[in-house]
């Protein structure tokens, strides 16, 4: 059976009810949940950089240990060399040798450099690393504290929540899908998440621009769905809201 436009402004005001009270219940945990989100991201993103360092790091030490194999090379070779120096037939072997001599010292020279660059490297990421850890875990401290507010929080509303949720999807179903997806669309365009709002001081009580007297009249009269001119949200008239306030609950 087709619903009366009174009917249907009755079912939208019920279900804008219902939704204010959920959103109340939501204002009550605040940013937590975004707080808690943007610190899990945070940390996640920490815990990325600190695998990165350590990475980092430990091809530094393996850089320090191959720098280190290479002058130990160097220094045997160059003890081989010496060694041949006494065996030498003539000034262009003597040469040759003491030019492998002065190209082996010249690696070694070259090796000693890179690992003090490696070592200031080191020392650097190293306190980017210690730094970066006591970040994590002054966040993780952070994340445990506000998730135990949020628990707390949603543990004394979750339960009252629920009971409205399943009671607005109730209220969804006495609507015809065409109003429902205005319903829904205005819902989100307003922080407030007013869609549905009544008549005020001769003001739409979404915007609080004044209504002209004869919208007023239509719609006290209930004979059309009559949106404010200025925001656009459904409006309903005073006694229609003390209407739906005093009719019993179902449950």
């Amino acid at each position: 059976m087709e619903q009366t436009i009174e009917q249907k402004l009755k079912a939208l005001w019920q279900l804008q009810t219902i939704h204010t009270q959920i959103d109340k219940i939501r204002q009550v945990r605040g940013e937590l949940p975004m707080e808690v989100g943007d610190l899990e991201d945070e940390i996640a993103g920490l815990e990325t950089r600190i695998e990165k360092n350590r990475g980092e790091l430990d091809e530094l030490e393996d850089s320090i240990v191959n720098r280190r194999n290479m002058i130990k090379d160097a220094q045997a070779a160059i003890k081989k060399y010496e060694g041949q120096l006494n065996e030498v037939k003539n000034n262009r072997e003597y040469d040759a040798i003491t030019k492998e001599v002065e190209i082996q010292g010249l690696d070694i020279q070259v090796s000693e450099k890179k690992i003090r660059e490696f070592e200031f490297e080191i020392k650097n990421k190293t306190e980017i690393y210690e730094n970066t850890q006591a970040t994590l875990e002054t966040a993780k401290k952070d994340l445990e504290v506000k998730k135990g507010e949020l628990d707390t929080i949603t543990a004394e509303t979750q339960k009252d929540e629920d009971e409205l949720q399943g009671k607005a999807e109730g209220a969804e179903k006495e609507i015809e899908d065409r109003l429902l997806r205005v319903y829904r669309r205005l819902r989100t365009s307003y922080k407030n998440g007013l869609a549905v709002v009544s008549i005020d001081r001769d003001s739409c009580s979404g915007c609080h621009n004044k209504i002209p007297p004869q919208m007023q009249l239509e719609i006290r009269q209930r004979k059309k769905i009559i949106v404010c001119e200025h925001c656009g949200r459904i409006l309903v008239d005073e006694a229609l809201v003390h209407e739906e306030a005093e009719a019993p609950t179902e449950g």
